[in-house]
């Protein structure tokens, strides 16, 4: 169910002392104003300079300002998001914010081990329509997690229920200020184009898609949680690295999960699916000693070893 960000507030309970990853924008001002006026005294800021546009100078400053009012410590990190070769901008920049939220994380004393984030109900949408758009499965399908541990550090997202429209009715009652991204409104990013041209759409056909659609996604979340279990098991059967000749044993749906499971958790990439098909395909051919496997997966390559199957990144 939908709600007001008081109400997201009150059933947000995260550990303290706690960090908002502050951009300056709508959505994560609103965070760090309801955080700082519940939790005085235990909130600091972090913000990610990612230096992609002329703009981001004055983000910088609106943060500094913004604390400064509050009393509420900011450490601000500068980052090079610029994408590598067959990366999107939109991976490069979350890729590069995260590594800044890890590195304020260990350099602020004592070390931080809560940060919360202000992704909200339209970004939960936005990303569920991503997914879709791209044939994802499972995985993508269950978007964002309301909380989630990585590197000692807890990560929470309190307005997952909270639609953007609320965040700025509750910013415009405090006569709060807060800075436009002019990123957002380029629809050369279909992101972009979902959140001006789709969102509006749903709001008139379906008025309570942000409910449904978020009630999907668990369902989904629930689900992959189920396979993570039984991938976990074959992965015990098969062994690590997997010996092929066992994982022959599994039917073809339980190899792909379980392989998919193999590269995320050992060796942090995904398959495509025409990656995934190739590699069981291979499998399935490989009953004599002499047939060799080499492919690319991921960022690197899977390749057979004697008997069992070994990812590289050369």
């Amino acid at each position: 169910m939908t709600r007001s960000l008081a109400q997201a507030l009150v059933a947000f309970q995260p550990g303290l002392p706690l960090a908002v990853a502050y951009s300056g924008g709508a959505d994560s001002t609103a965070l760090l104003l309801a955080c700082a006026e519940k939790w005085p005294g235990q909130i600091s800021a972090i913000h990610v300079h990612h230096g992609l546009q002329a703009a981001a100078d004055r983000f910088e400053q609106h943060c500094r300002e913004t604390c400064t009012r509050l009393g509420v410590p900011l450490q601000v990190l500068r980052v090079d998001a610029r994408p590598a070769p067959g990366q999107s901008p939109e991976e490069a920049a979350r890729s590069a914010r995260y590594a800044a939220l890890r590195q304020a994380a260990e350099a602020a004393h004592p070390p931080i081990r809560h940060i919360a984030l202000a992704q909200h109900a339209d970004d939960q949408v936005e990303t569920l329509l991503l997914a879709l758009s791209r044939g994802a499965g499972l995985p993508g399908l269950s978007v964002m997690p309301v909380q989630w541990q990585r590197d000692d550090v807890t990560y929470y997202r309190p307005l997952l229920a909270v639609s953007g429209a609320a965040l700025r009715e509750d910013l415009r009652a405090r006569g709060a200020t807060w800075v436009e991204d002019p990123s957002n409104a380029d629809e050369q990013y279909t992101r972009n184009r979902i959140r001006s041209r789709l969102l509006p759409a749903l709001e008139a056909v379906f008025p309570q898609f942000r409910d449904t659609f978020a009630r999907s996604a668990a369902h989904a979340a629930q689900a992959q949680r189920l396979l993570d279990t039984l991938a976990a098991q074959d992965l015990a059967q098969v062994g690590q690295p997997p010996q092929i000749d066992r994982l022959r044993e599994l039917a073809r749906e339980r190899q792909a999960n379980v392989l998919r499971h193999w590269l995320r958790s050992a060796h942090d990439t995904t398959a495509s699916t025409a990656q995934m098909e190739e590699l069981l395909g291979q499998i399935a051919a490989c009953s004599t000693r002499g047939h060799g496997i080499r492919l690319k997966i991921g960022a690197g390559h899977v390749e057979r070893r004697g008997a069992v199957l070994a990812w590289y990144n050369p």
